[in-house]
């Protein structure tokens, strides 16, 4: 742990603070710079070492399955490997195949091409060459003729010959020359598979000490929020990609059957590259599909297959965008829409093609880790999928804004999973803590703070119609309720926490009043209003440390006996008070709550009591009875 700074800092240090601060943050830009820079310059060695990590997250449960099956590690990572590729090779074989049989079937399909792009130009730039010539003729008819185009000053003169052609002829190339034309493309493709395959191998071979020297590196110091972080980011890629591969195996098997039906050729392609450009987030299966509808629009005479295709493609990314991968992926791999599309063009722009496809599994890990490393923290903030502040600074937010309407929805959304008081416990109260935190510092003007009371007011009233879940008793049974006065105390955001227990209560079938406490200051106790409401509750962010005015009302209601519980709320502060928190008075322990779902089964308890005044009776035959 970091140790305190101390308040009293000399002088010399207050001023070198903002200079640390300032320093710091320029080593954290220049480091950020040399690590873009150093990806940048060793893309041609980061590449493939990046590939063979991630395929070892793939590979990883398959060689996990096979350790279980009593397999040796090495033969169950020559197993899974051999596995991998050997379906890498049979996709690509596939793939091969097919555009050889459709690069033999094209010229067939010339005539419909031509066909179609003449009934394009006729219907399209035939009409426009039209309507251009006619309004061309127009516009001569109110053109003066021009002048006599035989000019003596002319420039261009007679050609007195025709002509000399000339030809350009290439020396025929060398064995050696052609070998190196028609290799040179497949060799380099082939040696970063050749070390992606042996980095892969070595990576899932050393898999345990490689995480031991990971978190010797990174946070021997801290084993658990280290360890926790490589667990959560291994989880995290070996779900993501296991996941994304089923449903992108999936939609390329749905879409080779739906373009079979529809009768285009070359379907099983179509299936098999719309698989593989799927991991490209976002464009990846539209760019299939306008490769798919191109070739509709070749094959066939009409347009009927075209929109087929098109409707098939909308139909299916719709759903697996919108139903399958939420239904799958549960809360979400971790990651903000905008985070994916920044991951996008960040690592396309680094490292090409390869970063696009690599931009969110790359992305994934650097939040992760921003998670559980303090430095990197901005990057699980800027890009993560949790919301950016919690729902009590949100709404604290929106009140300084003097913006209810958002707050409301932002109430309606959260309402959805929890009730209505844990949503007053969990944002409002949270909420106007900080807000009594910021008016106690002195840093809310007058004029803010009107705006502030009446956006809250605007929310409580709001949010009047919206039901509770109505409390129940042990036995199964709805608790008794009785009449609750609730009083205000002196503070500038206590008639907003009045306001809402009086909304809860009546919800909950208390029959709850309001009242301020100047009724109640000395010398004006209104003790007929007293008699009529059996539990009196005192609402003020001092409850937690009452202050004198505070004790000494709590001690006059206390001393009327007309009521069967004096209840004191709410604490400043939600971890100042407990269940069991109380503060004494003389004569009386009177029971402090730190939240509005606290309140409520406090009342329900002191609504099981008897009346005080209606002990006494009892004490008196019972005393007459000894005596």
């Amino acid at each position: 742990m970091k140790p305190r700074s101390s308040p009293h800092l000399s002088p010399s240090r207050q001023e070198l603070a903002p200079a640390a601060q300032s320093l710091r943050a320029l080593n954290s830009l220049a480091s950020g710079v040399v690590v873009i820079a150093a990806l940048y310059v060793g893309r041609g060695v980061l590449i493939p070492i990046t590939l063979a990590v991630l395929l070892s997250f793939i590979v990883a449960p398959f060689v996990g399955l096979l350790r279980r099956l009593c397999f040796g590690r090495l033969p169950s990572v020559i197993v899974a490997v051999l596995c991998a590729l050997s379906v890498l090779s049979a996709v690509g074989v596939l793939i091969g195949a097919q555009v050889a049989q459709l690069a033999e079937d094209l010229p067939q399909y010339q005539w419909t091409v031509e066909h179609k792009i003449r009934v394009v130009q006729e219907d399209t730039l035939g009409r426009a060459d039209t309507v251009l010539a006619s309004i061309s003729n127009a516009l001569k008819r109110f053109t003066p003729p021009p002048g006599d185009p035989r000019r003596k000053d002319n420039p261009v003169s007679a050609s007195s010959g025709t002509p000399m052609p000339v030809e350009v002829h290439e020396p025929t190339p060398s064995p050696i020359e052609l070998a190196q034309r028609y290799l040179s493309p497949v060799v380099g493709p082939l040696e970063t598979a050749g070390i992606v395959l042996v980095v892969a191998i070595f990576i899932l071979l050393e898999r345990e000490l490689l995480r031991d020297r990971m978190i010797r590196l990174f946070g021997s110091g801290d084993l658990h929020r280290t360890s926790t972080a490589i667990s959560e980011a291994a989880t995290r890629l070996s779900r993501y990609f296991l996941m994304q591969l089923a449903i992108n195996a999936g939609v390329g098997v749905f879409v080779a059957i739906g373009l079979a039906i529809i009768g285009m050729p070359g379907a099983l392609l179509f299936g098999v590259v719309t698989a593989l450009l799927r991991f490209v987030p976002y464009v990846g299966a539209w760019i299939a599909a306008l490769m798919a509808m191109v070739m509709a629009v070749a094959v066939s005479p009409g347009w009927w297959t075209a929109a087929g295709t098109a409707g098939l493609f909308a139909v299916t990314e719709g759903a697996s965008s919108q139903l399958i991968e939420p239904w799958l992926y549960g809360r979400g791999n971790g990651l903000s829409p905008l985070a994916v599309v920044v991951a996008a063009i960040f690592w396309s722009w680094l490292w090409g093609p390869v970063g696009l496809v690599l931009s969110t599994p790359l992305m994934l890990c650097l939040v992760t880790l921003g998670r559980h490393v303090e430095r990197l923290e901005f990057l699980d903030v800027l890009f993560g999928d949790r919301p950016g502040l919690t729902p009590a600074e949100n709404l604290y937010q929106r009140l300084l804004a003097n913006d209810p309407v958002e707050a409301l929805q932002q109430a309606g959304a959260l309402l959805k999973a929890c009730s209505l008081a844990a949503y007053y416990d969990d944002a409002v109260l949270a909420g106007l803590r900080i807000a009594h935190a910021d008016v106690r510092r002195g840093v809310v003007p007058a004029a803010q703070l009107r705006r502030v009371r009446s956006a809250a007011h605007t929310i409580i009233a709001g949010l009047e119609e919206a039901g509770d879940v109505r409390m129940i008793a042990p036995d199964g049974e709805r608790v008794q309720t009785v009449p609750v006065l609730c009083i205000g105390g002196r503070g500038k955001l206590d008639d907003l926490l009045t306001a809402i227990a009086v909304q809860l209560l009546n919800k909950h079938g208390f029959e709850a009043s309001l009242a301020s406490y100047e009724r109640f200051a000395a010398g004006r106790l209104d003790e007929a209003r007293l008699a009529a409401r059996p539990v009196i509750s005192v609402i003020s962010f001092d409850a937690g440390e009452p202050p004198p005015y505070l004790r000494k009302l709590v001690l006059r209601l206390t001393e009327t006996r007309v009521s069967r519980d004096v209840i004191l709320g709410m604490t400043a502060d939600d971890e100042s008070a407990s269940e069991h928190s109380s503060v004494v008075v003389p004569g009386r322990t009177i029971p402090v709550v730190a939240s509005f779902q606290q309140l409520l089964r406090t009342c329900a308890q002191a609504a099981q009591q008897p009346l005080e005044h209606e002990q006494e009776p009892e004490r008196d035959n019972a005393s007459h009875a000894m005596h």
